[in-house]
């Protein structure tokens, strides 16, 4: 097994608004990970979208739905990334909001753990979530499927 030394960079975000299919998006990213190295160390791209169920216009979330589906994104957010900041499993990437659902991006060292603590909050019961989500974890050490949320931030 190959040793990495790995500086874990703070946290620096950029906002994106953009349009799709004619409907406005809005997206914050990371963009402390642009020229991320060793990017082979965080090989593993998860996302998770979650779908809104009180909208206005555009597919956007009204304001009291933020306010029940924040909080748990947040929780997710620091969860997923893990306890220690020094040494995370994971790398927040990007949230965006579009057409009724908010997509949260990670970068993850070990997929097992995500996995687990996304099955744990899918099977409790009660739900341990304000709405439904699903997630998919892709192998991408060459972090090809965040290309297009670095690319799009100006840096």
């Amino acid at each position: 097994m190959t040793a990495f030394r790995v500086i874990i960079p703070d946290d620096e975000w950029s906002l994106l608004e953009f349009t799709q299919n004619d409907l406005p998006g809005v997206a914050v990213v990371n963009t402390s990970l642009h020229g991320f190295e060793p990017k082979e160390v965080f090989a593993w791209h998860l996302s998770l979208m979650l779908n809104f169920e009180e909208l206005i216009d555009n597919g956007m979330p009204s304001q009291l739905e933020r306010e029940i589906v924040d909080p748990f994104c947040e929780r997710l957010e620091s969860e997923i990334r893990g306890k220690d900041k020094q040494k995370p499993n994971a790398l927040f990437l990007a949230r965006i909001t579009w057409n009724g659902t908010r997509e949260l991006i990670w970068r993850v060292f070990d997929p097992e753990l995500p996995h687990f603590h996304l099955q744990e909050i899918i099977n409790s019961t009660p739900p341990e979530y304000p709405r439904t989500f699903d997630y998919q974890m892709d192998e991408d050490p060459e972090w090809k499927l965040a290309e297009w949320h670095l690319s799009h931030t100006g840096n």
